[in-house]
């Protein structure tokens, strides 16, 4: 197993009684794709936010390439090599998709025209490279899924959080997204990944933790973690498990 980039040990969130991550603890490894899952109020969202800044734990601790960063703010995490997609993506109004992906770049990049160039590098890479000039808030959902993407990649990463990347996609374009991550992986990214898409979670994760309720049931990797009892209980189904273990068959 190679190094751990992320290790989250036992964080622990309240919102008014409710009790949104009990005692999380997981790792992610270095230059791996890890998936986080689990059914809609689990908690995946609340804890990718204490994990980024956004949040602060009332309790544990989250520790990135070997330093302790609970509590810091997302700046600083972001300055450090940890950056976060939305589930939501929101464009910069009135602006096009060069420059929105330059707001991303400044964050290395101090001067306009380096941050440009390297906005038009990383849309190529997405599939915006025909896009660059189209004013960002008119793309589809999927162009802005590769927007979120490529904003991301702009700020020179170690590690990105992936947050529901493909929801809102079709079949079609969930096809063409899945190449897309698995190209940030290949260029040395490591990535954890919320996704309730299951095609992606088995085609792309190596190690999946499965959170429910705000705690965790279950960890392994994706084959053994859609067959366990648990998991099929709280998130999957039986008929869903089912076709998962049907279509891996039929892929061997």
């Amino acid at each position: 197993m190679p190094e751990a980039m992320l290790e989250v040990s036992n964080i622990c969130k309240t919102f008014g009684g409710v009790r949104a991550s009990r005692n999380v603890s997981l790792s992610v490894p270095d230059g791996k794709i890890t998936s986080l899952i689990g059914p809609n109020g689990a908690g995946k969202t609340t804890l990718f936010a204490q994990i980024t800044g956004f949040l602060k734990p009332d309790s544990g601790s989250i520790r990135f390439l070997g330093e302790d960063i609970t509590g810091a703010s997302p700046e600083e995490i972001a300055e450090r090599g940890m950056i976060r997609t939305f589930q939501v993506v929101k464009p910069f109004a009135g602006q096009t998709v060069r420059d929105n992906i330059a707001v991303g770049a400044h964050l290395r990049i101090r001067s306009r025209r380096g941050a440009l160039a390297k906005a038009e590098e990383v849309a190529r890479e997405v599939g915006l490279g025909n896009r660059l000039d189209q004013d960002a808030s008119s793309l589809t959902v999927a162009g802005r899924k590769r927007l979120e993407v490529a904003r991301a990649l702009a700020t020179e990463p170690k590690l990105i959080l992936f947050d529901e990347v493909l929801a809102g996609l079709n079949p079609s374009e969930i096809r063409d997204v899945i190449p897309v991550i698995r190209a940030v992986k290949d260029r040395g990214i490591t990535i954890l990944l919320i996704e309730h898409v299951m095609q992606a979670v088995m085609s792309l994760s190596e190690y999946t933790w499965v959170l429910n309720q705000g705690g965790l049931i279950a960890e392994g990797v994706p084959k053994d973690v859609v067959s366990d009892p648990h998991v099929i209980e709280a998130y999957l189904g039986k008929g869903m498990a089912e076709r998962i273990a049907a279509r891996e068959k039929a892929d061997v």
